[in-house]
C-alpha cells in the first residue's frame, strides 16, 4: 500500500493528517473579502446561468437586498408572472389553434400533427368500428333487441344510429307532441336501446 493513500489513514490509529484530495474552494467576490466564497448568488435577470461566489455572510446580506424584478414595470411584472404559470411557452385556446399542414386533418376530426400514425403506417386516428368489423364479431341477443327497438338493421352505421335515435327521441317526447306522455314509455325505451348500444362500441 502506498503511504499517500488515503486508505493508509484510515488503518492508522492516528493518522497525522487527511491524504485526500479537497476540492478547490474559490475565494468570495466581495469587494475586500478575503474568505473562501463556497455559496452562489444569482447574477440577476437575464444572467440566470451566471453566480457570484460569495462566502456565507455576505451570500445572506446579497440575498436580503437581491430583487428579480427590479427595474421592470408592474405590467411587465405581472406579464411575466402570467407567462411563467406556463413556462414561458406559447399558449393558446382550444380548438383555435392552426396547422399549415391540411393532411394532418382528417375525416373523423382528429390531429396527427407529429405524424404518429403515419410513421405506424396509418393515416390518422383509427377509424371507429363500421359495418365490415362488425360484422366479424358475435352479435348478442342484448344488441339485437336494441337495434330492433330503434329500428336498425345490424349493419347500421354510427352515424345512422345517432341520426335514428335523435329522429326518435323528437318524435316520442312529450315536449314535441303537446304535452302528450303516451308515447313516454317508447321514448324511455328508445333511450337504453341507444345508451346500451353506445356502452357496447356501436355509437
Amino acid at each position: 500500500m502506498k503511504f499517500d493513500s488515503p486508505f493508509f489513514d484510515r488503518i492508522r490509529v492516528k493518522p497525522q493528517q487527511d491524504r485526500r484530495a479537497r476540492k478547490a474552494v474559490p475565494a468570495c467576490e466581495w469587494p475586500g473579502c478575503r474568505q473562501a466564497g463556497g455559496h452562489r448568488a444569482p447574477k440577476g435577470r437575464g444572467r440566470e446561468q451566471e453566480h457570484w461566489n460569495y462566502c456565507l455572510d455576505h451570500v445572506r446580506e446579497y440575498n436580503q437586498a437581491y430583487n428579480f424584478f427590479e427595474g421592470m414595470s408592474d405590467d411587465a411584472v405581472r406579464k411575466y408572472q402570467e407567462d411563467a404559470i406556463t413556462g414561458h411557452r406559447p399558449t393558446w385556446r382550444m380548438g383555435t389553434g392552426k396547422y399549415d399542414d391540411p393532411n394532418r386533418f382528417y375525416a373523423d376530426g382528429a390531429v396527427d400533427p407529429f405524424a404518429m400514425f403515419r410513421e405506424l403506417g396509418g393515416h390518422g386516428r383509427p377509424e371507429p368500428a363500421g359495418p365490415a368489423k362488425r360484422e366479424k364479431r358475435t352479435i348478442r341477443n342484448a344488441e339485437r333487441k336494441a337495434f330492433h327497438t330503434l329500428g336498425l338493421e345490424l349493419s347500421a352505421s354510427r352515424a345512422e344510429i345517432k341520426a335514428k335515435f335523435h329522429d326518435l327521441v323528437k318524435r316520442h317526447h312529450p315536449d314535441a307532441n303537446g304535452g302528450d306522455r303516451s308515447t313516454e314509455d317508447r321514448l324511455i325505451e328508445v333511450i337504453q336501446a341507444y345508451n346500451y348500444l353506445k356502452s357496447v362500441g356501436f355509437c
